[in-house]
């Protein structure tokens, strides 16, 4: 009998399992806001087991749990747990519910609402916009401007006169020294039909970058006849910019010719391209107005060697026929040199030069028997130091 209530209770146990096991697994899901889940559904109604003896600790049931049994009393209930809150799926959205992609500005979607989490639900305050404006982009306003820097900040923290000192030692160390330079651009021989002859062209200066004292010197003359021109210019010298300088001073004609001496002012500098030029305008002790203009550009053929296009040109307000001059374009030279760099300061060249007369001073050269235009096959050497 008793084998027969036991196989009884085992069945019952067994039956109550699965709607225990749903139970429990129900602990384990939490909810989320707007979900609902159906009720689970309610156990079917059973007769009560029969009694069966339950082993403990492979012990038999207690004597009062067999004779409840046996009496076909029911075994007391353990009190149920409470169960969790049923969990709801949020509905499908209506038409009017859809999502609006024009409404950036909170992105807010029907149903869906996250623990913790806050949309905005209107665009910022223009308050707010303001506060963010910083730099350019703040409106125009009348506040006074900052003070203007000062041009030696360390003078805010040192004494003004130190620095100025420490300045002007900076400047002459850095710049402000005083240098010397000879550049013998044309040193020559000139071989042509009749008489050779010889030529030169060059100066000489001392000074800083911006002020120097210089010294030019220019002439030509046949090997049988001595010099027939030469002159000699003392002139001071400022720069006027990066490439250019402008020079006063006197100049002093001499050899054969008749002697004059002459005011000088003109400018020589670097022009765009590389090109070396200068100009100047002469006034004499007689009131006899001269210019001269003249240019040359070094093309750099190879690292050494250098063809050297130049010309020269000189001009006179008024006849002078004194010096054989005419108003006007009194002659002009034309000259190409190639030239070869032995050390950059020592340099052999050879070249032909074209010598003309022009206008008045053209007819001054034939009623003097002379030949008004002259070309040479030139050899000579540039030095500078």
């Amino acid at each position: 009998m008793s084998r027969f209530l036991a196989l009884g209770a085992t069945i019952g146990v067994a039956a109550a399992l699965p709607a225990s096991a749903q139970d429990h697994a129900m602990h384990g899901m939490k909810m989320m806001p707007g979900m609902t889940m159906p009720a689970a559904p309610k156990a079917a109604v059973r007769p009560p087991a029969a009694p069966a003896v339950k082993k403990a600790g492979g012990k038999r049931a207690s004597k009062a749990a067999v004779k409840r049994r046996a009496q076909g009393k029911a075994e007391p209930r353990a009190v149920a747990k409470p169960r969790a809150a049923p969990m709801s799926m949020p509905s499908a959205p209506d038409a009017h519910q859809a999502m609006d992609h024009g409404s950036m500005p909170g992105m807010a979607m029907p149903g869906m609402t996250m623990p913790g989490m806050t949309m905005p639900d209107r665009a910022p305050d223009a308050a707010m916009v303001d506060m963010a404006m910083t730099g350019t982009a703040l409106p125009a306003g009348d506040a006074a401007a900052p003070a203007v820097p000062m041009d030696h900040y360390a003078d805010r923290f040192y004494s003004p006169a130190a620095m100025a000192d420490a300045r002007a030692a900076m400047m002459r160390e850095q710049g402000g020294q005083r240098f010397a330079s000879v550049m013998v651009n044309l040193a020559e021989a000139q071989f042509r039909r009749g008489d050779d002859g010889y030529r030169w062209d060059g100066e000489a200066w001392f000074g800083g970058d911006i002020d120097r004292l210089v010294v030019k010197s220019e002439g030509s003359g046949g090997f049988r006849g001595g010099i027939d021109r030469a002159e000699v210019q003392a002139l001071a010298s400022r720069a006027v910019g990066p490439y250019f300088n402008l020079q006063a001073g006197i100049r002093q004609d001499v050899g054969t010719a008749p002697r004059r001496t002459y005011a000088t002012i003109g400018v020589e500098g670097l022009a765009p391209y590389m090109f070396e030029v200068g100009g100047a305008a002469f006034l004499s002790d007689r009131g006899e107005v001269t210019a001269r203009i003249e240019g040359y550009y070094d093309q750099r053929l190879t690292q050494r060697l250098i063809l050297q296009p130049r010309v020269e040109l000189n001009l006179s307000a008024q006849d002078v026929p004194a010096l054989r001059q005419g108003a006007g374009l009194v002659d002009a030279e034309l000259g190409l040199r190639l030239r070869y760099e032995i050390t950059r300061q020592i340099a052999p060249y050879v070249g032909i030069s074209h010598d003309a007369k022009a206008g008045r001073s053209a007819r001054y050269a034939r009623a003097d028997g002379a030949d008004p235009a002259i070309t040479s096959l030139v050899a000579g050497m540039r030095i500078w130091f």
